[in-house]
């Protein structure tokens, strides 16, 4: 599966770099294939490995929080391996015909 995820704390202020750090921190030295962009992190593997990330990188980034919003959006498909790089290079070979 591959879950894209955005988690920001709700009472840091204007900027939550500091906390979204701790969050790809989290991600990152998790070893699951990760990726992060300007609004989302994507991490990709098995259900329950993925979701304890999700979960870790949540409290990692609620730290001194009272209050954390989490979006995630989650695509569950059987089989298929290296997704994050994989789906990518599909729109990029439809974008050159």
């Amino acid at each position: 599966m591959i879950v894209a995820f955005s988690v920001s704390p709700m009472d840091t202020g204007e900027s939550v770099a500091p906390a979204v750090a701790r969050a790809v921190r989290v991600v990152r030295e998790s070893g699951l294939p990760n990726r992060t962009d300007a609004m989302f992190t994507s991490v990709e593997g098995e259900w329950d490995e993925v979701m304890d990330v999700v979960k870790r990188a949540v409290e990692a980034a609620g730290e001194g929080s009272k209050r954390v919003s989490l979006t995630l959006k989650a695509d569950i498909r059987e089989g298929v391996q290296d997704g994050l790089t994989s789906k990518v290079e599909a729109v990029e070979e439809e974008l050159q015909r």
